[in-house]
């Protein structure tokens, strides 16, 4: 007897196209999530370096910045002069700039507690779009 098979070895084929299909798209969604998720993950790292960079500086230089001299605001612009914190400040201002996409930092105290705060847009990469990053430290 013969068998009489009328495509279904195509039909066969052509599911087996689809699933590989879906499991491809579903790979290229997984990389670009993972893309997204370690942009953003680098952002952070970058933020938590910087809030560690200018409070290290300020307990380089306690007795100034338990006085207020590190004090600044979010849209202060970088002070100029060359006494310590302000080369401080500017640095690490500069420093927001360059390594955070719109990135600003502002120091405040509360008694002998620094708290510095960094924000920064995360837009472009689907995040929010503005990130925060608040540090407390004992000076």
């Amino acid at each position: 007897m013969k068998k009489v098979s009328k495509g279904l070895s195509l039909i066969e084929v052509l599911v087996s196209l689809i699933v590989l299909s879906v499991g491809v798209l579903g790979m290229a969604a997984l990389q670009v999530n993972s893309l997204k998720f370690n942009q953003t993950a680098s952002m952070r790292t970058h933020a938590n370096f910087l809030a560690y960079d200018i409070a290290d500086r300020m307990r380089a230089n306690r007795s100034k910045a338990r006085a207020g001299s590190y004090d600044i605001t979010m849209d202060a612009a970088a002070p100029s002069g060359s006494a310590m914190e302000r080369v401080d400040l500017r640095e690490w201002k500069d420093k927001l700039a360059s390594q955070l996409p719109d990135g600003k930092g502002a120091v405040s105290r509360d008694g002998k507690k620094a708290i510095i705060t960094i924000v920064w847009d995360e837009s472009r990469v689907g995040g929010s779009s503005t990130e925060q990053f608040v540090y407390e430290t004992q000076l």
